[in-house]
């Protein structure tokens, strides 16, 4: 199983990307593949998709979105194809408020899903979810910083707490120095 693969964008379709890692090129299937641009390095968070005459493999630029789209996938009716038009239509912090508030109206207008479908994802996924305070994609470091304090066993509701206070400016090392100290404060 895959986290993640860090590489560098090689070519951009429709409904994948190309990254190129040590002269190999990974198809990436993804939710909106025009947020990246050709020729620049990113860390691509990886859910590989085994069915018994296909292996695919799907990317996301961050953790939360990789997250968001396994529990959809343990929707009920909801396949990966419904999961990643959800992610391509809307952001992250979006749907969950959604499901979190049982807004099955807003859930019913991506393509796929249905009435039914969405008051099943509200059923199944009601009180699983959470909005992160931060949004990781909008900073690298405070991804690395993310990623750093998960490996040390840190809780996700800690880890917000703490990314949310940290000086995004400083270095990457610097900020997992700065996050392990409020986390013992």
């Amino acid at each position: 199983m895959y986290s993640y693969l860090k590489g560098i964008i090689k070519e951009i379709e429709p409904t994948k990307v190309t990254l190129e890692i040590q002269d190999i090129g990974y198809h990436l299937i993804t939710p909106n593949p025009y947020d990246f641009k050709v020729e620049e390095s990113y860390k691509v968070y990886i859910y590989q998709h085994v069915r018994e005459d296909e292996l695919t493999l799907y990317g996301f630029q961050t953790l939360k979105a990789k997250q968001l789209f396994m529990q959809l996938l343990s929707v009920k009716g909801i396949g990966p194809k419904s999961a990643l038009a959800v992610l391509a239509s809307a952001e992250v912090e979006d749907i969950v408020k959604a499901i979190e508030t049982s807004d099955s109206k807003y859930l019913n207008r991506f393509p796929g899903i249905g009435p039914k479908a969405s008051q099943q994802i509200v059923l199944d996924l009601k009180g699983k979810v959470q909005v992160s305070p931060v949004t990781l994609k909008q900073n690298n470091r405070l991804s690395d910083v993310d990623d750093a304090l998960r490996a040390l066993g840190y809780k996700t509701k800690e880890i917000d707490r703490v990314l949310s206070k940290l000086d995004r400016t400083k270095e990457t090392s610097v900020l997992i120095k700065d996050a392990l100290k409020l986390i013992a404060s």
